[in-house]
């Protein structure tokens, strides 16, 4: 099938490259000039595990290009997914004007098409409040007399693992109005559906509803997991005081098949593009509604508070009394990891990012590396802190390391050499990478999330 992706951003990246990937023909929009260049001398603009070699396996195939011109994908598309930000707006709501700009260019390139053409199946991967496809529909209509139908399908990408959800996904939710739209959509996933199934026979499912609850499902589905991470990290503080083990209590939980064991790992609260600006918008369209979410508007607050957790840790350890100017001056502390998560190069609404505001605001120098985010840090705070290719040399000189992302590679350190480079053994580990017995027997001081801090 002939596939239109408009937006070359992380979901319209991985679906445009996923789409070709199963075969399908596939013309990926993009306004900026120079991320379509970059795009089709095949150097992905985003970090994510395998992408970039599917995308230059799919350019030199000739199953894949790039433009600037919606024009010239439009007169055989099949389907055009429209993959736009709709970043935060000062209220909190989704700001839609990127997505209605998009399928109001759409409207007006479909006058390339023939009048007698099949109806072109419009999609709104990005993710949009309930009534958007409405919205869309309106903006096409106002532009357009060519046969289209507007459908929602709301992406469910995981960052670090996305070309393995899309290409193997857990579900496929398409919110749509006909047995025609449903065809085409079907067409579009069939070898994806197959080959979740071959690996997984519960996996590979499919879900047909309207477009509000299609809609709806995204906000809900992100809802839930951000709930999940927020209250096994008030649980995780709450050890602490008691005197119990996070781990244990997360296992002994996730044991039970009500609850599973998905999103219960405790850490320094969630960040990244979707979470917390979903979530926002989800309160926001309960307020238009006269329907307040409270467990949610909690949530918010809850992760809001975690995302401090680090900061107080360090601070109640090097001991800074308030009114005190810089009482962390002339420290050095080593931060491993800046991304938001493991596998990615995003730092959105990262923690680590309030952290260096935090401790630099306290007076301490920082010394900082990750696997791929560092020029993203870098183009955002600049050198406001050091950074360093080689995370082991953070480490020398520094009063304590700090860990904020889970990279495999830290987990499996050399804490021996680790402890010789630092000025003192002690580390603040903000994913869980060590058990506290161990790092005791090695004479280490040892903060987690969830656990009783440890001192030789």
């Amino acid at each position: 099938m002939q596939v239109l992706v408009i937006g070359s951003g992380y979901v319209g990246l991985v679906a445009a490259v996923g789409f070709a990937a199963s075969g399908h023909r596939v013309t990926g929009v993009d306004v900026d000039p120079r991320k379509v260049d970059q795009l089709r001398a095949g150097r992905s603009p985003i970090y994510e595990p395998g992408l970039e070699e599917l995308l230059m396996e799919n350019l030199g195939a000739g199953r894949l290009t790039f433009t600037g011109d919606l024009a010239e994908g439009i007169v055989d598309a099949d389907a055009a997914f429209i993959c736009v930000g709709t970043p935060q707006s000062e209220d909190g709501s989704a700001d839609l004007q990127h997505v209605l700009g998009v399928a109001r260019d759409l409207g007006r390139a479909m006058s390339l098409r023939p009048k007698d053409a099949p109806p072109l199946i419009v999609v709104d991967k990005s993710t949009v409040p309930v009534g958007t496809a409405a919205r869309v529909h309106a903006a096409l209509e106002a532009e357009t007399d060519r046969s289209f139908e507007v459908v929602s399908n709301p992406e469910f990408l995981r960052e670090g693992c996305a070309l393995d959800d899309f290409l193997y996904p857990d579900r496929v939710v398409v919110g749509c109005r006909t047995d025609f739209a449903e065809g085409v959509m079907k067409s579009l996933y069939d070898p994806k559906l197959q080959a979740a199934k071959a690996r997984n026979p519960q996996a590979g499912q499919w879900f047909r509803m309207d477009p509000p609850s299609a809609e709806m499902t995204k906000y809900a589905a992100n809802a839930m997991l951000a709930l999940r991470i927020s209250f096994i990290n008030e649980i995780a503080g709450l050890c602490e005081v008691v005197g119990a083990d996070v781990d244990h209590v997360r296992t002994g939980i996730g044991s039970d098949h009500r609850i599973g064991r998905h999103f219960l790992n405790p850490g320094p609260g969630f960040g990244g593009s979707c979470f917390p600006k979903d979530l926002q918008a989800l309160l926001r369209v309960g307020r238009e509604h006269g329907h307040p979410l409270l467990t949610l508007q909690t949530t918010v607050e809850a992760n809001r508070l975690q995302k401090q957790v680090l900061a107080r840790k360090v601070k109640q350890h090097f001991g800074c009394p308030p009114g005190v100017p810089a009482p962390l001056k002339g420290r050095r502390f080593a931060l491993w990891g800046l991304a938001f998560k493991a596998h990615t190069d995003d730092i959105r609404e990262a923690m680590s990012l309030e952290l260096i505001e935090s401790l630099r605001a306290q007076g301490a120098e920082l010394v900082v590396h990750d696997f791929e985010a560092m020029p993203r840090v870098r183009e955002r705070i600049g050198d406001r802190v050091a950074y360093t290719e080689d995370f082991m040399a953070a480490c020398d000189g520094s009063d304590a390391l700090i860990i904020a992302t889970e990279w495999p590679a830290y987990a499996q350190a050399d804490l021996d050499e680790v402890g010789r480079r630092l000025k003192a053994k002690v580390l603040f580990d903000g994913r869980n990478l060590f058990r506290p017995e161990v790092l005791l027997a090695q004479g280490w001081t040892y903060h987690s999330i969830g656990r009783a801090s440890v001192r030789p």
